[in-house]
């Protein structure tokens, strides 16, 4: 592996470690982890969805190798979904955050260095494609899967005035009106009327975005001073194996054998699924107030352990492509 990506890991844990300081002599104050994440989820990713929506050409994007990469990422997510639903019924957002956990990527924080390190520019325009996608596609999702469990747990528990049209109403309005679904609606719609963002307009909004990394980091460090890594080290580790070489070996297989990719785009695709799990994550399992502990355990736990399964795919990427 690289000096380069070495030396990104080590940043994204020194940023992590910050946050882990704070928490530990109390700089921030109590409650400080919920309000970071509040703050991230609410208005600095808002802005960073709609940006990017906004300016994402479709007509442009390689949808062949975004096809090979969300359709089995998108089939493992729902599997897992599935899995989690049989065996906690009763426990709203519980099965899609771990369904998250095992196909959101860490693509902007180590995704672009790594890719940036190992294949240059070709790559990375390859990598931002899915980049673009990534929020749109899975936290979507796992947001109308969130939503969908918790308006099965309100019928389960009936009040004055309830009925099906009333569930229903309040799910997709729940859906629609959120801070990753409607940012990104917002996004394409503008995107279709062809205007660029107006310069102080984009300029504020990117200002915005650059706050969405460092303070995810910064919660994840507050949150595991929180809550330790020991207490769900267990759960962290199953769901590091799904994301580290579960995901891209269904990513490869489905790419490689049923597609057809081949050379640079199957190699960022299979790349990019054996990223370790986005800080992303984290935020959508605070803002549902589930599984804290463990996601940030599972953060720590794959970010650590891609030290060694990178340097694995990419030899096994390598030999493929010979």
């Amino acid at each position: 592996m690289s000096l380069v990506v070495i030396l990104r890991l080590l940043t994204v844990f020194a940023v992590i470690g910050v946050g882990w300081g704070a928490g530990r002599i109390g700089f921030l104050g109590p409650g400080a982890a919920r309000t970071l994440s509040a703050a991230a989820f609410g208005l600095f990713a808002p802005a960073l969805l709609f940006r990017t929506t906004a300016r994402v050409a479709l007509g442009g994007l390689p949808w062949l190798m975004l096809a090979s990469y969300f359709g089995p990422t998108l089939g493992l997510m729902l599997v897992m979904y599935a899995w989690q639903r049989t065996r906690r019924p009763t426990e709203p957002a519980v099965p899609a955050v771990r369904a998250l956990s095992v196909s959101f990527s860490n693509t902007v924080q180590l995704g672009i260095p790594v890719v940036s390190a190992v294949f240059g520019t070709p790559g990375l325009a390859i990598l931002i494609a899915i980049i673009s996608l990534q929020s749109l596609v899975l936290l979507t999702t796992g947001t109308v899967l969130v939503e969908a469990d918790l308006a099965r747990s309100r019928r389960r528990q009936p009040v004055e005035g309830h009925s099906a049209r009333r569930a229903l109403a309040t799910t997709v309005r729940r859906t629609l009106i959120h801070p990753v679904v409607l940012p990104v609606l917002l996004g394409l719609g503008y995107h279709a009327t062809g205007w660029a963002i107006p310069g102080p307009v984009d300029d504020t909004l990117a200002t915005l975005a650059q706050a969405v990394v460092p303070v995810s980091l910064v919660t994840i460090g507050l949150t595991l001073h929180q809550y330790g890594f020991a207490r769900a080290a267990g759960q962290a580790v199953v769901l590091s194996l799904g994301k580290l070489l579960v995901q891209p070996t269904v990513v490869l297989l489905v790419a490689y054998f049923a597609v057809g990719l081949r050379g640079l785009p199957l190699t960022i695709a299979v790349l990019c699924a054996a990223l370790p799990i986005g800080s992303n994550v984290l935020l959508f399992a605070q803002r549902y107030e589930v599984l804290e502990a463990e996601t940030t355990a599972a953060i720590i736990a794959s970010t650590t352990a891609f030290l060694v399964t990178a340097a694995l795919w990419l030899a096994l990427l390598s030999h493929l492509g010979r």
